[in-house]
């Protein structure tokens, strides 16, 4: 869920207040309004319920579906994967359900707003630092991606030997990489407002459908040399199935970029938004569904991590994806740098005390100086670590907090600073579901990370 997360920074020119500088990880198709009590509620958003599941489905899609063929073989077969995403998309519905109704009652209109409100300060920097962390990854991640797929490409262009034509400096990895992130990335990474957000999201689009589509039918009408070397039926310990947790986790992750678009309805009242999501969810289900499904059953145990990799290089229709794959990344790496530097930038002056008018002068050469530092360190990182699974393993469970944890905290929160003379038998239901999502949410990242970590000190 990672190529459409976006921010519009035209909220900036109405507030001198340095924290409103923060507002980011709008969607990139929401129209909203500055936030007031009376924009609240009264219709003034732009997008209807059909524009919103569309909006969030856009969200939650992206590249992060070249890993679920991976993901079904390490949870241990179709059904455990199927079984798995099920279970935790009930979860993740609640978890955008809880984000509109403590956007509702804190007036707040981003993720990050709505968590400092609720939850307070600390919830509310810790938030804001797993943001950036989570675009920083997520940056390694799109360009690992741009690596591998221009790989394959080269791979189908140079007629010559394998042998004779890796070793041509220009069909270097580590050449192409940084080559195209200097020429095309970090260009369009340093304006201080991305015009083509809108355009990229299309992209974002177009591009996954068709890239599940080939998966589909490539299963369904297979090569003659592709077949599987194992296909597992269980998983081979009963730990195995939380591996592919953090890929179902950065998949479905739109919870950032939700509460914008709940706020840019007609009507934003969270029972709209609870058929609205649910209806985004199954959809994405379906795609990932499809893409993991068939992506496994076509490699078996034997399928990379990025799945367009097993495929051969001359292979047409998947040389296509992987065009669309590689311009879609091209275009989500400025939108996701956009949004880390914004909240490293709301930070800065939150905690300088200084306004946005009185920063002026010295913005621009702070944002260069982030933009820099930010590519640099980002492709320093994917130039040395070549598998997009290590990075997706470290992320995912980043995403398993946006989903469960704060939520979660959110729901506790609210509902604790409910004034009642008694607590009914709902309240502590949704108290004590809210203790669930965030205890849940916490083992997925612990587990996560913890397993990142000892892979890559065993590797």
């Amino acid at each position: 869920g990672t190529g459409s997360i976006n921010s519009d920074y035209k909220d900036w020119e109405w507030s001198a207040d340095a924290g409103e500088r923060a507002r980011l990880l709008q969607s990139p198709s929401v129209e909203t309004v500055p936030k007031s009590g009376e924009s609240q509620g009264n219709g003034l958003g732009a997008t209807s319920a059909l524009g919103a599941i569309f909006i969030v489905v856009n969200a939650a899609l992206g590249a992060g579906l070249l890993n679920f063929p991976a993901a079904f073989s390490m949870a241990g077969g179709v059904a455990a994967g199927i079984t798995l995403q099920m279970c935790m998309l009930i979860f993740i519905i609640g978890g955008l359900v809880i984000l509109a109704y403590c956007s509702q009652a804190s007036n707040e209109r981003t993720y990050q707003e709505v968590v400092w409100a609720v939850c307070g300060k600390v919830p509310g920097v810790l938030c804001e630092v797993a943001i950036a962390v989570y675009t920083f990854g997520t940056c390694i991640a799109f360009l690992i991606i741009i690596g591998d797929q221009e790989d394959k490409i080269i791979a189908a262009l140079v007629t010559e030997p394998e042998e004779a034509g890796s070793s041509r400096w220009y069909t270097d990895r580590k050449f192409t990489i940084s080559i195209t992130a200097f020429l095309l990335i970090l260009p369009l990474s340093i304006p201080k407002e991305i015009g083509f957000q809108k355009y990229a999201s299309s992209l974002s689009v177009i591009g996954t459908w068709y890239v599940t589509a080939v998966i589909i039918i490539k299963y369904i009408w297979p090569d003659k040399e592709l077949m599987p070397v194992e296909i597992p039926t269980s998983p081979s310990t009963w730990t195995a199935v939380f591996n592919a947790m953090p890929t179902i986790c950065f998949g479905f992750q739109c919870h950032v970029s939700s509460v914008p678009v709940f706020n840019s309805m007609k009507q934003p009242e969270v029972k709209t938004w609870g058929a609205v999501v649910t209806a985004a969810m199954v959809i994405a289900l379906f795609v990932y569904t499809g893409t993991g499904v068939c992506g496994f059953l076509t490699f078996g145990a034997g399928v990379e991590q990025d799945v367009l990799l097993s495929y051969p290089s001359n292979d047409i229709p998947v040389a296509l994806a992987r065009a669309f794959i590689i311009l879609c990344v091209l275009t989500s790496y400025p939108i996701l740098h956009f949004c880390g530097r914004a909240v490293l930038e709301g930070l800065w002056l939150r905690y300088t005390g200084v306004t946005v008018e009185e920063d002026v002068v010295r913005e621009r050469r702070r944002r260069l100086l982030q933009t820099i530092s930010w590519f640099l360190l980002t492709l320093l990182l994917a130039l040395f670590i070549p598998d997009i699974g290590k990075v997706i393993s470290v992320i995912g469970g980043l995403a398993a907090c946006f989903i469960f944890v704060f939520p979660g905290l959110c729901l506790i929160q609210a509902k604790l600073s409910e004034i009642q003379e008694t607590r009914a038998i709902s309240w502590w239901a949704q108290v004590s579901y809210g203790v669930f999502m965030v205890t849940l949410g916490a083992f997925i990242f612990g587990q996560t990370t913890a397993n990142a970590i000892f892979v890559d000190l065993t590797a």
